[in-house]
């Protein structure tokens, strides 16, 4: 039995992203192991039949002292687990255990980078002043020989691949982290003012603070309508939000702060048109998952967002951090009701067509199983 060890920042993303695609590989005959920072997510791994291995790390720390003791934990686990596979998700994983693993000669990484926009977007000085030493350790060690990179959107790959950063045969494209399309699909479009959803965590480069100002403008012009942020602030992200600010929002009738909610298929369900202002994505989850709900969509014209709503088509695509543009392009979705409707079916079919979980979930395990089969001398292939 091969061992497939996912090394990724937080248990939560693992459960949101990779935990159809890890129950797929271990039907086809994987060993699963997860080596995540210990959340609130531990026990739904462990149920789900996988090895669930705690990290003392932090997305956003840069102390050398914690992050060397890091690396020293990422030594220990990566010599006593002997992985076959390593899938390496988000810059702190793709760095420490790109360069574990090549140090302890293990041959198979596969590695993603997602979620690294704040990196590569924030303007606090001292995350401009890591930057260029980010891309340098990226440069070295995304890419190692024997190993795939994954991207979630076609602008990632041609830009890393142009850069050099990534061999052109090593660079796959995995789209997003697939939906499943039995759980979430369109109902009746629900009776009274149109709702307008945008899920997230509560952080500034998601957009929240352009999708307050324009519902308080569109509330100014008498565009009638419902604003619902979905989501929880995230403060090990130096991005986050207060939770202050938002019940200050909340309080000032621009917005309806929800929180976290569990049962998004169900929230879809009671929505008309989802919105998110992002400033840049790999390929955001939220927005699949509404269009397959049947929801027309809002998005800003970033790479990740206009990979997953084509403007005029499926939705419409403004500038980011255009809190006007925004507003324009929600009312006319708003008091469309027959366009909306026309894009939501274009969106759900697209949805069909190239991003069902099903899809995804058989693209990652068969890059899983062709790397085993290549890696392990005279295998098989798992499962056979």
């Amino acid at each position: 039995m091969a061992k497939l060890l996912y090394f990724i920042s937080e248990d939560w993303f693992f459960c949101s992203h990779f935990m159809a695609r890890a129950k797929v590989a271990q039907s086809e005959g994987f060993e699963i192991v997860v080596l995540a920072r210990e959340g609130q997510h531990v026990q739904r791994i462990k149920d789900a039949g996988f090895r669930f291995i705690g990290l003392e790390m932090e997305r956003s720390s840069t102390h050398l002292w914690k992050e060397w003791r890091v690396l020293c934990q990422v030594w220990r686990v990566y010599r006593q687990e002997k992985p076959d596979i390593l899938h390496h998700v988000a810059l702190k994983p793709i760095i420490y255990g790109s360069l574990v693993a090549r140090l302890q000669g293990l041959p198979v990484l596969v590695n993603a980078p997602v979620g690294m926009g704040y990196v590569f977007t924030s303007q606090d000085k001292k995350v401009r002043w890591l930057r260029p030493l980010v891309g340098l350790s990226l440069r070295g060690l995304l890419n190692p020989p024997g190993s795939k990179v994954i991207f979630e959107n076609s602008e990632d790959l041609q830009a890393h691949v142009l850069r050099k950063a990534v061999r052109p045969l090593d660079a796959v494209l995995v789209q997003g982290a697939g939906v499943d399309t039995a759980v979430f699909h369109p109902v009746l479009a629900p009776p009274g003012p149109p709702i307008v959803v945008m899920a997230a965590r509560m952080l500034k480069d998601k957009g929240v603070v352009e999708f307050v100002a324009a519902a308080r403008l569109l509330r100014q012009r008498g565009v009638e309508a419902r604003f619902w942020l979905v989501g929880a602030p995230d403060p090990g992200n130096p991005s986050s939000l207060a939770t202050a600010e938002l019940l200050q929002w909340q309080a000032q009738g621009d917005v309806e702060w929800l929180g976290h909610q569990d049962n998004m298929a169900s929230l879809l369900q009671r929505c008309h048109i989802a919105c998110l202002p992002s400033y840049r994505e790999g390929l955001p989850k939220f927005l699949l998952e509404a269009m397959a709900s049947g929801l027309a969509a809002v998005s800003t014209d970033v790479p990740g967002c206009r990979a997953a709503v084509q403007h005029g088509v499926t939705g419409l695509l403004v500038p980011a951090q255009d809190s006007t543009g925004l507003a324009d392009a929600l009312a006319q979705l708003i008091l469309q009701p027959s366009l909306r409707a026309e894009m939501g079916l274009r969106a759900r079919n697209r949805v069909e067509r190239e991003f069902s979980g099903m899809h995804i979930n058989r693209q990652t395990v068969e890059l899983y199983q062709q790397l085993t089969v290549h890696s392990i001398p005279n295998s098989p292939g798992v499962g056979a």
